[in-house]
């Protein structure tokens, strides 16, 4: 499941739709603690993964070290945050180890200083080296994953071929590579790109062979798909995948404070849904959601 604990984000990234000021004026709340007590009552116990932080930053959330505590109280295997990192403090960053995460994902859109402030509008390039500066401290101290996610596009590209010369291969576990895909009304719209799609082998197995170099494991498309492009490997998706805000509970008709997640399922008839479309084939189950096909690299 996917949980996004307060709607705000303290960036403006030009490739995500918090540069929509019509769209940012919809994302309001927070969970309360009230509230996120239930949230977790209703349907951790069932997540085989909790991903805290989809479109929103997590680390503006106050109490976020209590969201994983209780992860692990109702016994979920596997707890990741995604976050930008701007907020990131070693003492925030033990604290969440210390309750349990697994899993650091780190969103970034360029390589260098000046790529990566244009791109995420209001960051500072220091604070995210200093993270990972942080991060390889404490990877002597605690068990932890950290992953990268890249997303490029026409402009930010080319310099993926020196990423190991500003990032600590130590600091890190996996780097996923992804091309943009349009989530919205975002200042940055050029979603073209045929420009660069004849050099991505090239530029992919050199990354590859570093990545190799340092112990990583890359995620990355075999090529740069194009739109008419069909994924089949996310044709379950929509069928395992929860996604809980406050504004939205998995369902639409889902009253999750009075209602138990066993009593909606019965009533809406979720198991027989799951075993009619989870065993179709290809051809007779669309996905309407945007994935792609990644080549793992397991060094």
């Amino acid at each position: 499941m996917n949980l996004d604990p307060v709607m705000a984000c303290n960036l403006r990234c030009k490739m995500c739709y918090f540069t929509d000021q019509d769209y940012v004026k919809t994302l309001k709340g927070q969970f309360k603690e009230d509230e996120i007590n239930q949230v977790a009552k209703t349907i951790f116990s069932r997540a085989l993964k909790l991903q805290i932080g989809c479109g929103t930053e997590p680390t503006l959330y106050k109490d976020l070290v209590k969201i994983v505590e209780l992860g692990k109280t109702y016994g979920v295997p596997y707890i990741s945050m995604t976050t930008n990192a701007n907020l990131l403090t070693e003492e925030k960053i033990e604290n969440l180890l210390k309750a349990g995460l697994n899993e650091f994902t780190i969103s970034l859109h360029g390589v260098t200083k000046a790529s990566y402030e244009s791109f995420m509008k209001k960051a500072s390039y220091e604070k995210f080296q200093n993270v990972f500066n942080i991060f390889a401290k404490l990877k002597s101290v605690y068990k932890f994953k950290v992953r990268i996610n890249y997303t490029f596009n026409k402009d930010n590209f080319y310099e993926l071929k020196d990423f190991f010369q500003h990032f600590n291969g130590e600091s890190f576990d996996m780097l996923q590579i992804r091309p943009i895909q349009k989530i919205g009304n975002t200042e940055y719209n050029d979603f073209d790109l045929d420009a660069i799609r004849g050099d991505y082998p090239e530029l992919i197995s050199g990354i590859r062979n570093a990545c190799k170099l340092h112990n990583i494991i890359l995620l990355a498309p075999n090529k740069i798909p194009k739109t008419s492009e069909s994924n089949t490997a996310s044709l379950i998706f929509d069928y395992t995948f929860c996604y809980v805000s406050p504004s939205s509970f998995w369902k639409k008709g889902f009253n999750w404070k009075a209602q138990s997640f066993n009593s909606y399922s019965k009533e809406i008839g979720w198991s027989k849904t799951l075993f009619l479309n989870v065993f179709k084939s290809e051809k007779e189950l669309k996905s309407v959601s945007n994935r792609l096909n990644y080549e793992v690299e397991l060094n």
